[in-house]
């Protein structure tokens, strides 16, 4: 049997030794190590909270609704024939330069096939324009925080559907599915897709001379200022956080066109705050 002394030895010689370890590197069988800490986009401070989002930050519901729509309505307005331009540089692929990546696909085409012919891309509103009926004037038809390349005849599938989950494949988007009134976009699109709808309901309140745009839950809107579901939306907006690519966007649309955030991708959490 051992002494009291050992044993006694042994009981705190592997905290030492642990302590040693974290300062050498040395792993000690046994000791465990310490977690390190965990960050999320829902939990990371953006480097704007402290100029951009000052007047939003610590509001929740209706108030920061109304903050983040005072900030995000000051920006500088494009033409439609000048969103050719700037989606070849928002939108390029970033494993080929003289590519653009296209919406519901994730294909990679050549910049220069922009244009109405099939095997083109062409400017996809991802607020529909009849939801409202803004047509392409500079405004909410020029707004690139919902304008994406997209293939010309998958865009003509999508239409000016609602989106909600279901229905049949859609041809030349893997992964999209399509029915008589809805568009369900494959899954690495689906939180671009509800970041970029809710981004249009806080920017356009009705205040500028363009309808009051709102999410709602229903997949029959036609041409009333709302779009659905907003329940899907807010689900693929956890399931589907900013990546790389969506906020190198939001970075450019800022510092290069419009000159305002989408604070949706800067803060996804906010959506579940507001709705």
């Amino acid at each position: 049997m051992p002494s009291s002394t050992a044993a006694s030895a042994r009981r705190w010689r592997l905290p030492v030794l642990a302590a040693a370890a974290l300062l050498v590197g040395v792993a000690v069988p046994g000791a465990a190590a310490a977690p390190a800490p965990e960050t999320t986009g829902a939990a990371a401070v953006t480097a704007y909270d402290d100029t951009y989002y000052a007047s939003a930050v610590g509001k929740s519901g209706t108030s920061l609704k109304s903050a983040l729509h005072s900030i995000i309505r000051n920006q500088t307005k494009i033409s439609y024939s000048a969103v050719w331009t700037a989606l070849k540089e928002t939108d390029e692929d970033p494993a080929n330069s003289a590519n653009v990546r296209l919406l519901y696909s994730g294909t990679s085409r050549s910049k220069s096939l922009n244009g109405g012919d099939v095997g083109d891309w062409n400017r996809e509103h991802v607020w529909a324009q009849s939801h409202g009926d803004f047509g392409t004037s500079a405004g909410p038809g020029t707004d690139l925080h919902h304008l994406r390349p997209a293939d010309v005849q998958v865009n003509s599938i999508r239409g000016n559907k609602d989106f909600d989950m279901g229905g049949s494949a859609v041809s030349g988007a893997p992964g999209s599915y399509t029915d008589s009134n809805s568009f369900e976009p494959r899954a690495a699109d689906k939180g671009d897709v509800a970041r970029m709808i809710l981004y249009m309901a806080v920017r356009y309140e009705g205040t500028d001379g363009w309808p009051d745009l709102e999410p709602n839950d229903a997949v029959t809107n036609g041409t009333v200022p709302f779009h659905g579901r907003l329940s899907v939306l807010k689900q693929w907006n956890e399931q589907d956080p900013p990546d790389a690519f969506e906020r190198n966007r939001n970075e450019l649309i800022h510092s290069t066109y419009q000159h305002n955030r989408n604070p949706f991708i800067d803060h996804p959490e906010w959506v579940e705050s507001i709705w």
